[in-house]
């Protein structure tokens, strides 16, 4: 399994579309032009092990979008896909990459151990941080560590954190819910409670019926002092630079996962930020960092499980 990310809520099968006549300074990279592509979602929660869902901690989503043209990065060159990386929370949880490797150092040693223990402590931790955020505050840590609200995962906004090359310019991403559906799950609470997957469950039952539209938007960096590049634990001012929305991404109403589309997924699908095209290039210290992590981990995991995970040139072996 993943080292991160290891449990999936979610596989959906979309379509991104980019907007009508965006003004230049946006039209840039794979957003030049409007068109439609093809993408694969992954949703997920961030430990490395199985956990049930009542240990409640932030979410990820991963997107593969397909058949995307371009000069491409190093080590994609073969590659038709652009890959977009995101967690809840607009800013990464540490400075420098070495500050990361502290914390992951600090978590290794509990992962797939102590699942009640976890469990008593992600209720503690959640009514701690009701009461930081209750005086105004928002507690990052106490999310990560297990304190995050028992939310609906399709009601979430997911952030880059770290940013990349847009074009000529910088910028950080986020894919925002625009559906009227999903924005009254984004304002409800969701028992999880005796359901260890209580998440993924409601990601199937929403989709039995329903679609989900997300907006894809773009926030410039415009000014390197109060926005910088190499520490990705700044949040962005968005009274500096709003997020401006570039594409939708649409995903109608399917079997929001199975066995077999985790075994797609889940097990032959690798994610990383450094599968795409130059005008994307990832940039800053985490992200150079990433490159090399994400590479050695499905490197890893594919030696492991014998398997060979080239990446995907359609969607037409997915299944349905």
């Amino acid at each position: 399994m993943r080292s991160v990310h290891a449990k999936s809520h979610g596989l959906l099968k979309g379509e991104l579309r980019v907007l009508d006549n965006l003004p230049p300074v946006m039209a840039q990279g794979m957003f030049e032009t409007a068109g439609s592509w093809p993408v694969v979602m992954r949703l997920s929660t961030v430990p490395g092990d199985i956990l049930d869902d009542s240990i409640s901690t932030p979410r990820g989503l991963a997107i593969k979008v397909l058949g995307v043209e371009g000069g491409r990065l190093e080590g994609s060159e073969d590659d038709v896909t652009q890959d977009f990386v995101l967690v809840t929370g607009a800013a990464f949880g540490a400075a420098t990459a070495k500050k990361f490797l502290h914390s992951l150092k600090l978590l290794a040693p509990t992962t797939d151990k102590a699942p009640g223990l976890k469990n008593a402590l992600s209720v503690v931790l959640r009514g701690t941080e009701r009461v930081f955020e209750a005086l105004g505050g928002e507690g990052g840590t106490l999310k990560a560590l297990g304190g995050y609200p028992e939310t609906h995962i399709l009601g979430e906004t997911f952030y880059s954190q770290a940013p990349m090359l847009y074009g000529p310019y910088m910028a950080k991403l986020c894919v925002a819910p625009v559906s009227t559906k999903q924005i009254e799950l984004s304002k409800s609470h969701l028992n999880l409670a005796g359901k260890p997957d209580g998440l993924r469950e409601a990601v199937l039952e929403f989709f039995t019926a329903n679609s989900a539209e997300w907006e894809v938007r773009v926030q410039l960096c415009m000014d390197l002092e109060a926005m910088p590049i190499e520490d990705s634990s700044v949040r962005w001012s968005e009274e500096l630079s709003p997020y401006v929305p570039v594409a939708r991404i649409t995903a109608s109403p399917q079997l929001a996962w199975s066995v077999a589309r985790s075994s797609a997924i889940d097990d032959h699908m690798a994610f990383s930020p450094w599968h795409g095209i130059v005008a994307h290039r990832p940039i800053g210290s985490i992200m150079r960092m990433r490159k090399l992590a994400y590479q050695m981990s499905a490197r890893f995991r594919a030696e492991h499980n014998h398997e060979s995970n080239p990446e995907p040139r359609d969607l037409h072996t997915l299944p349905a």
